[in-house]
């Protein structure tokens, strides 16, 4: 079967990868000169940079398996510490014992028997609430007695940097979803994978060439789809009419109506949460970390890209952020930088380079679950894929892997999807 996949993201990719192993035929058409869609990277002024630093925990089980499909699952390197730092440069390391989180300096007892007890609530109530994609992860969180700072120093710095949303804007769903999978399932699920290679590479075409059966073709924007009846029978792009039997639509929800304006799809509740990434370079090391996590103030994480030079800091669900200049943006990350890191106070910062990715995901508020469409369209050989769409996951690169998987399933009629680490 010859398959047309229009959009080079994640999802567009890892249907793909799953459709190409099972023996068919794919072109993915991309309209960027690069794939990997939001979790790619780009050359500038002589360095290649990560439009923002994507992890992953080993709990993504879909997105290691597309690595594995690729054959890169060895660029990515996991962690079983995670660093706390906060202002005036104390550390805390948190391992997955009770004896980890019980020594962590950043939060006192109080709070973590509050924490402790919120926890063990969360395997029953997200297996059997039904009101939890209608409340905030606040009014959870409330709901359970949580001491503000322990909201703010533990639940709020791990969940606004998984789900790239406020706990405030937040579904109570999407939040204990990640402690239930990357906390509380196996043994090694909250280990934190980080990539070796800029992410662009990871998607290299030698990659492609080794699972074979994929054609991505870059520069080639699509234009319209020409349905007849219930099915379409071609579509426009840049570089002429292509066709196929089946089509993957995996592109950001904005363009589909555009596209396909006969699907009539209802996106009237969906909105965007921007992420910010910040890359700066000292004149010297700043940190002997490979990341850590920055306590109440506006950076949320840092990771160190080259000896310690290189680092990048990251700032999710950062409205506050869109409208600030360069400079200030900047500043405010060496101002705050110097607060966590000594060493960062007398380095000099060499260059720096602001990405605002202001669309970067979908906002993951209470409500939006019904909205989210399925795979299947009622256009009989057009399915849509990303991390919008109703894959069991909020918008995440395991979401979008997911959802690639699911519309490879409905157009090979057989199981590519694995099911989440319990």
């Amino acid at each position: 079967m010859d398959v047309l996949v229009i959009g080079g993201g994640l999802a567009g990719l890892s249907a793909a990868a799953a459709l190409a192993g099972a023996g068919h035929r794919v072109r993915v058409l991309e309209s960027r000169p690069y794939p990997g869609g939001r979790a790619t990277s780009y050359e500038s002024g002589g360095e290649t940079i990560d439009n923002c630093q994507h992890v992953l925990l080993r709990c993504c089980v879909n997105l290691l398996d597309f690595y594995k499909r690729l054959g890169v699952e060895a660029e990515i390197s996991f962690s079983r510490e995670f660093y706390f730092i906060e202002p005036g440069g104390r550390r805390s390391v948190m391992r997955r014992s009770l004896g980890s989180f019980l020594s962590l300096k950043f939060l006192n007892l109080r709070e973590k028997f509050a924490i402790a007890r919120a926890l063990r609530a969360i395997p029953a109530e997200y297996a059997r609430r039904g009101d939890l994609d209608g409340i905030t992860m606040q009014q959870w969180l409330q709901e359970k007695g949580q001491p503000r700072r322990a909201v703010e120093r533990f639940w709020r710095q791990v969940l606004v940097s998984a789900i790239n949303e406020e706990l405030d804007r937040m579904a109570a769903r999407h939040g204990l979803q990640v402690f239930r999978l990357g906390l509380l399932a196996g043994p090694e699920a909250y280990e934190m994978g980080v990539p070796n290679v800029p992410l662009g590479q990871l998607y290299s075409s030698q990659s492609w060439q080794r699972l074979g059966g994929v054609q991505i073709c870059l520069r080639s924007v699509a234009q319209a789809f020409h349905i007849s009846g219930d099915k379409v029978q071609s579509v426009t792009t840049s570089g002429g009419k292509a066709r196929a039997d089946a089509y993957v639509l995996a592109v950001p929800f904005e363009r589909v109506a555009a596209l396909v304006p006969e699907l009539n799809l209802d996106f009237s509740g969906f909105e965007h949460s921007p992420i910010t990434g910040i890359h700066l370079w000292f004149d010297r090391p700043v940190t002997d970390l490979p990341h850590a996590t920055f306590l109440d103030r506006t950076i949320q994480w840092m990771f160190n890209k080259s000896e310690g030079r290189y680092v990048q800091l990251v700032i999710s669900a950062s409205r506050s952020l869109v409208e600030m200049p360069r400079a200030e943006v900047i500043a405010l990350a060496q101002r705050e930088l110097a607060e966590f890191l000594p060493a960062a106070r007398e380095a000099r910062i060499e260059k720096a380079q602001v990405v605002k990715e202001v669309r970067a995901t979908f906002s993951a508020k209470p409500g939006l679950e019904a909205k989210r469409p399925a795979t299947r369209t009622a256009i009989q050989n057009l399915f849509l894929a990303g991390d919008w769409t109703r894959s069991g996951w909020p918008a995440t690169m395991e979401g979008a892997v997911r959802s690639g998987y699911l519309a490879a399933e409905a157009i090979a009629g057989q199981k590519f999807l694995l099911p989440d680490v319990i």
